[in-house]
């Protein structure tokens, strides 16, 4: 059995046993999820194909407003269920709980990827920073809407049914529903970026002129890539619609102070541009700002500034980055000492 076989396996048991080895971490595990989840889809636009983008918390709080309005439609009217906001008490079966869960979250992905194109008509015309002031004025507006649009709750936000069950076995099932989109997510990107169309995103980053001569249609591309980027994101978002129970638009759903930066710093402190960087960011991330919340408080905000600086100034390729130059072999890669040693042996 081969090192990588016994490693994915050694992955996959973790990640099985994990909520009950740490029955106290539930919600932090699946925060961890969420976090990688959000954070390879940013890479896909932004370290695969070169276009940063701010506003994909959009689709995170699209997704998650869908997946609620999909839930409750399914068996109220939804602009008297937002209305009423506590002062009539609405039932939901066990059944109707579980497929609004189901088929709402999946309408918040495609929803999300439809809406993804909608925009990336618009914004893929911007380069540069052009087109990440361009994404985060989309959120910023985005929030705005919803939070102004009084069918879907307005500023007061929206509520979903509390889990029909047990409290700790629905941490179980959010987790597993996080990890099992995460999981999912890495292995799509793996293959993905494997394949022609992969071959392609990296040549729009590389020179995007080039990729036009050689015949590349960008703007497919680019609005496939974002698509794709978009459903997961999406998808994350209902679950997180269910997880939270309550949300509001502009602290929970268009969080582009919070979410919304922290999925680049992630990117950014793991390694842009590859695969493995937006997991291991995603994890160093989360454990790295809760420490500091819990014991730097009032303070936690300059640690996170200094964290990015530091990761900027000297792991400029972040943390996979570096490691990938100083143990190649971790990777794959042979050392240049070895190659040479070889062919003087030959």
């Amino acid at each position: 059995m081969s090192k990588r076989v016994l490693f994915y396996s050694a992955l996959i048991i973790f990640m099985i046993i994990a909520p009950y080895v740490f029955p106290a971490f539930k919600t932090q595990l699946a925060t961890i999820w969420l976090m990688i989840i959000v954070a390879m889809t940013w890479d896909m636009t932004g370290g695969q194909m070169g276009y940063n983008s701010l506003g994909n918390i959009t689709f995170y709080g699209t997704g998650m407003y869908v997946a609620a309005i999909v839930t409750i439609g399914m068996v109220y009217d939804v602009g008297e269920y937002t209305n009423a906001f506590g002062g009539k008490i609405y039932e939901f079966t066990d059944g109707q709980y579980f497929t609004g869960l189901i088929i709402g979250c999946l309408a918040a992905g495609l929803v999300c990827s439809v809406t993804a194109v909608i925009i990336g008509y618009i914004t893929f015309g911007l380069r540069g920073p052009y087109f990440a002031i361009g994404t985060l004025g989309v959120a910023i507006a985005a929030g705005e809407l919803v939070s102004n649009w009084d069918w879907v709750g307005g500023g007061q936000g929206i509520a979903l049914p509390i889990y029909p069950g047990d409290y700790d076995v629905g941490k179980d099932v959010f987790y597993f529903l996080f990890a099992g989109t995460g999981v999912v997510l890495f292995l799509f990107s793996k293959w993905l970026y494997s394949t022609r169309f992969g071959a392609a995103i990296n040549a729009i980053r590389d020179d995007e002129e080039k990729a036009e001569a050689m015949g590349i249609h960008t703007l497919q591309y680019k609005l496939a890539t974002w698509a794709i980027a978009a459903f997961f994101v999406g998808v994350a978002g209902g679950i997180s619609a269910f997880q939270l129970i309550h949300f509001e638009p502009l602290e929970s759903a268009y969080q582009t102070i919070n979410l919304g930066i922290f999925m680049v710093v992630c990117v950014l402190l793991g390694g842009k541009g590859t695969l493995w960087g937006p997991v291991v960011g995603a994890i160093l991330f989360h454990v790295f700002k809760e420490v500091t919340w819990n014991y730097l408080l009032g303070w936690q905000w300059v640690a996170l500034g200094v964290l990015i600086v530091v990761t900027v100034v000297y792991f400029q390729g972040g943390v996979v980055g570096w490691l990938m130059q100083k143990r190649p072999e971790w990777f794959g890669v042979r050392r240049a000492a070895d190659d040479t040693s070889v062919d003087e042996a030959s």
